[in-house]
């Protein structure tokens, strides 16, 4: 029997990105649908080449997997990226392919996560925002501030300092909101001086300065453009955007307690040994958005539970949460200016402002203070010292237990510690608190970044005591500002604000002192590679720190987060940027915000301290990661996956992809380009595109970056 005829007009040639194809029309249209239906079917455009075969600015090998489908119905999936392949089934309307590739991606991905994933907090419910009116049974809580006529300061330029006296309220979570009375400086709900902030974040340097976070090791870089809250108000930037209610901004945590704030509202949850976490406390709705937050155990005779504070604008707020949850107003203060960062020493809340405002309450005296110093770059805290880099090329530093006791000529005691030669701004800071110091108090090692990019370590030892520190060593690797700088038993790291770019070097020590045989010597050089949205949220920097994490004493690590819209993050040693491990979203939610913590062990024998990787989610979720078991060599050794660091070219092609995500299916889908990739999602700040043109062609000479 003779084989069917095929007429010529079912022939079909194709030009599928400069390669030749040849099928027949019943193999391209067995799928209905697809895109081959409607090309052919002349409902899109289609352009033909010179021999006269239909053109498709597609890849010619993907497509020649996906014409094999079509002709046997069957696939060989070795050496085929499954991704790719069903992202090309999804842009010609495959179908039956599409859900078979689906399939066998949902094999390597499981919503329990892998062996780093450690739990799951679902969100929680929005609370109601508090009443206006005020009920009888609520205790007052009086708010005075007083402007001392006059101030000494123990630094350069203009300084004064304000001083108010709380009284404690017992009032619980059930008993309403608080009436607020005073005089200037009192915020209250109905007064015309209660200036409302506009929902958006400052302008800030290229590099994300580092989070005040509650432990010793907490240099930070204020170097940012600010602006008074006067200025905020009425200035010709002012633009409001609508934050979602759900998303999670900051995380933070101290011992086994953590603090979630969401646009309006914060909640806390406590490790218990047995039942796991427990939610423990919601605070009311808050009208404005929440920019900071701040956790501490409680002090003070009899005392249980934590201090939660929050910031927004010029105003900070503080409870008492006890481990019942019941709910204690403190008590709302205001700093005057923005409050950049909050955070707790000892029994002290602190806020701090680049313009050079300290605000410090008391938990004994319950005294709330605004101190005013020259402009403040960056900061760090030893035990009860806080230490101030500031713009004048000085480190002054302000004893917190001397707090109480200079109440009555409202002087927090700001002393110069050190000068730095060429009076160079400091940027960085980093305390490291020898073995020997709680024995006599004086063996202290400070490291510090300035402007022009200098690192420099400073050394005060029991030979040095009257004389202050002394200039040890220094470092002029970095062309840029530094941003960050640490100082551990091990190492000196610092990050400039190229790129955040990291310098490192092993530090050698002779009893537990810092030597110079051999000395200190270089160990790497990479870079933590984060990409900033143009405008993103006031809280983003936040709660999007990258560390690094960890203790003086122990393995510090970097937390890279590529662009801002991803459910990815790379955790990379601190000491050489090798790559520990790679979180990844468990339920694929975007990674809204992140923080390092390490809780303490249960009270059962035996049982040790436990690091944690807590995610914050776009979807309001929380999702907890092991970091402990990340960092053990034999996890590692297990591991077949690439430890070299950052993200590989085409982790980071993929990352790049979450920005602009592009949407195949399209009802009529058309040729090329595909109009999906003309859908940007969030859009980077052009001075990152110059980083990616240089990734591409690392020997081209660097010009204008282009939006």
């Amino acid at each position: 029997m003779a084989a069917p005829h095929l007429d010529v007009s079912d022939i079909v040639h194709l030009n599928v990105g400069g390669t030749r194809f040849s099928t027949s029309r019943q193999t391209l249209t067995w799928i209905p649908d697809s895109f081959f239906t409607a090309l052919l079917s002349n409902r899109i455009d289609s352009h033909k080449d010179e021999t006269g075969a239909l053109f498709i600015d597609r890849d010619p090998k993907l497509f020649s997997i996906i014409l094999n489908y079509l002709r046997t119905k069957d696939i060989d999936l070795k050496n085929v990226d499954i991704r790719t392949l069903r992202h090309e089934a999804e842009y010609y309307g495959i179908t039956p392919l599409v859900k078979r590739l689906m399939l066998c991606e949902d094999l390597t991905q499981s919503s329990c996560g892998d062996v780093l994933f450690y739990g799951y907090l679902p969100p929680p419910s929005i609370p109601l925002q508090e009443p206006v009116a005020v009920t009888a049974n609520v205790s007052d809580v009086s708010v005075h501030i007083r402007v001392s006529s006059s101030s000494s300061s123990r630094v350069e330029g203009p300084s004064t300092s304000q001083s108010a006296t709380t009284t404690n309220s017992t009032n619980q979570s059930t008993n309403g909101p608080q009436n607020h009375k005073g005089a200037l400086g009192t915020h209250m709900r109905n007064s015309s001086l209660d200036y409302r902030l506009p929902q958006r974040g400052l302008p800030h340097s290229r590099t994300p300065s580092l989070d005040l976070r509650h432990a010793r090791n907490n240099s930070a870089d204020l170097n940012k453009l600010y602006k008074n809250d006067i200025g905020l108000i009425f200035g010709s930037q002012q633009v409001s955007s609508w934050v979602d209610p759900l998303r999670v901004q900051i995380i933070k945590a101290h011992h086994n307690w953590i603090v979630i704030a969401y646009a309006h509202f914060i909640t806390c949850y406590r490790l218990k040994d047995s039942s796991g976490w427990q939610h423990v406390f919601t605070s009311p709705h808050i009208e404005c958005i929440i920019e900071r937050v701040a956790i501490n155990a409680k002090m003070g005779s009899g005392a249980d539970g934590k201090m939660v504070a929050i910031s927004y604008g010029s105003q900070v707020r503080l409870w008492g949460v006890s481990e019942e949850g019941i709910k204690i107003n403190v008590g709302t203060f205001n700093l005057n200016v923005r409050v950049e960062y909050l955070f707790f020493i000892g029994s002290q809340l602190v806020a701090l402002s680049p313009t050079g405002k300290i605000g410090v309450w008391h938990a004994m005296t319950h005294h709330w203070q605004i101190q005013d110093v020259v402009p403040i770059l960056s900061f760090d805290t030893a035990g009860s010292f806080l230490l101030l880099g500031c713009n004048n090329g000085s480190i002054y530093y302000i004893d917190m237990q001397k707090f109480p006791l200079r109440m009555k000529d409202n002087d927090l005691l700001v002393t110069e510690l050190y000068r730095d030669p060429s009076y160079d701004p400091i940027t960085a800071i980093s305390v490291y608190l020898t073995p020997k110091t709680s024995l006599c108090g004086n063996w202290i090692e400070i490291a510090y970044g300035t402007k022009s990019g200098s690192v420099r370590v400073i050394v005060q030892h029991p030979e040095t005591v009257g004389h202050g520190p002394q200039l040890f060593q220094t470092f002029t690797v970095h062309q840029s500002s530094v941003t960050k700088v640490t100082l551990s038993e091990k190492y000196l790291v610092s990050v400039c604000s190229e790129y955040n770019h990291v310098r490192s070097w092993a530090v050698t020590r002779f009893r537990g002192m810092i030597s110079t045989q051999p000395g200190s010597t270089p160990e790497a050089s990479f870079k933590i590679v984060s990409l900033e949205a143009i405008d993103p949220c006031v809280s983003y920097n936040a709660g999007n720190d990258f560390g690094p994490f960890g203790e003086q004493d122990d393995e510090q690590v970097f937390v890279q987060k590529v662009v801002p819209e991803t459910d990815q993050l790379f955790v990379r040693l601190a000491s050489n940027g090798k790559r520990v491990c790679v979180i990844q979203s468990v339920d694929g939610s975007i990674i809204s915000s992140f923080y390092v913590h390490e809780c303490e062990g249960s009270s059962r024998m035996g049982s040790r301290p436990r690091r944690f990787i807590f995610t914050g989610h776009s979807n309001g979720t929380i999702q907890m990661w092991d970091l402990t078991t990340a960092l053990d060599p034999s996890f590692n050794a297990t591991q077949a996956t690439d430890t070299s660091g950052g993200p590989t070219p085409e982790e980071l092609w993929k990352l790049l992809d979450q920005c602009e995500l592009s949407n195949s299916h399209c009802s009529t889908p058309c040729i090329s380009p595909s109009p999906s990739l003309l859908a940007a999602g969030p859009r980077i700040k052009s001075s990152n595109v110059l980083f990616l043109n240089q990734s591409q062609n690392p020997d081209a000479t660097p010009g204008p970056s282009q939006v």
